[in-house]
């Protein structure tokens, strides 16, 4: 495919010069060399292709082959979202709202997560609703963000489906509805979003929209804590200290809630305190122990 591309790109097609380029970041069928990526999107971009537009801004904001350089990364995604390159249009969104590089504009950055949100940019979708749950360029309103969550959700947005969730949960922009939160919450759960997974765990431990399950509580709040959830981490410690779908340990209870207060979870020390009153000297050590070897594993198999 290379061989091809070149030949038509060295002939000024700029369909085959974008493809080449794409070849040449990804390393597919020669070695990955992000300069010469550039050279390619750059003499595509330069005929008005879309996607090198698009590619070409986003090395320069990755410094990809080229110095960081907001402004000419903005000019290429300028001149791609005009002709409705989504991605392009969901980029500049980002940009002109978090304000790198050129004054932030929550306003211009609506308008350009709008228009890549109506073409289906499940990324634009769910920006597009967090600018309405604040309020930022638009004025606050729930019912709006819950909709653009829910085509984000549709599509596999793991933020949107938490954050579905947490609109279900406290009836913001939606009707409270505790089996709809944890439907949201459990797909972004299964996803790997560790809010969710924390909140997926407090719900089977209240038994709310779901029938109660400390083990499966449990699950659900280790793999969050895994990630370095403190409050996790600190309902694990819990869960150990008393035996609730585990079988009751308290040099774990210690160690999970040493970790969390080592992650800066204010509620920590006080359940540490008590924790520590039913334990000998040896096991405080032994959790002590485990607690600094958890912490050195990043998490996992403690």
């Amino acid at each position: 495919a290379v061989k091809w591309y070149r030949l038509a790109a060295e002939q000024g097609y700029a369909n085959a010069q974008g493809n080449l380029g794409v070849m040449y970041y990804e390393g597919r069928g020669v070695p990955q060399d992000y300069k010469t990526a550039v050279e390619w999107y750059r003499l595509a971009a330069e005929q008005g292709n879309a996607n090198a537009q698009r590619n070409l801004g986003l090395m320069h904001i990755n410094k990809q082959g080229v110095s960081q350089d907001y402004e000419t990364a903005v000019k290429w995604f300028r001149l791609a979202a005009e002709q409705g390159n989504a991605s392009a249009q969901y980029n500049l969104g980002v940009i002109y709202s978090s304000g790198q590089g050129i004054p932030q504009d929550y306003e211009t950055a609506v308008k350009w997560y709008r228009l890549a949100a109506e073409q289906g940019y499940a990324k634009s979708q769910y920006n597009l609703g967090v600018m309405y749950a604040k309020g930022r360029g638009v004025p606050k309103d729930y019912q709006t963000a819950v909709k653009s969550w829910k085509l984000a959700a549709e599509q596999g947005d793991h933020r949107a489906q938490y954050y579905l969730g947490f609109m279900y949960i406290n009836g913001q922009g939606v009707p409270k509805d505790q089996k709809a939160a944890v439907k949201w919450y459990k797909l972004a759960a299964e996803q790997g979003n560790a809010n969710a997974q924390y909140n997926l765990g407090l719900m089977y431990v209240n038994g709310q929209g779901i029938s109660q399950a400390y083990k499966t509580a449990v699950k659900w709040f280790r793999l969050a804590a895994e990630q370095g959830t403190d409050r996790a981490q600190l309902n694990l410690g819990v869960m150990y200290d008393k035996g609730l779908g585990v079988e009751r340990n308290h040099v774990y209870a210690h160690m999970w809630s040493k970790i969390a207060a080592a992650n800066g979870n204010k509620n920590a020390d006080k359940i540490i305190e008590k924790i520590a009153q039913r334990m000998t000297t040896a096991e405080l050590s032994e959790a002590r122990k485990l607690a600094k070897e958890c912490i050195r594993k990043n998490y996992k198999g403690c």
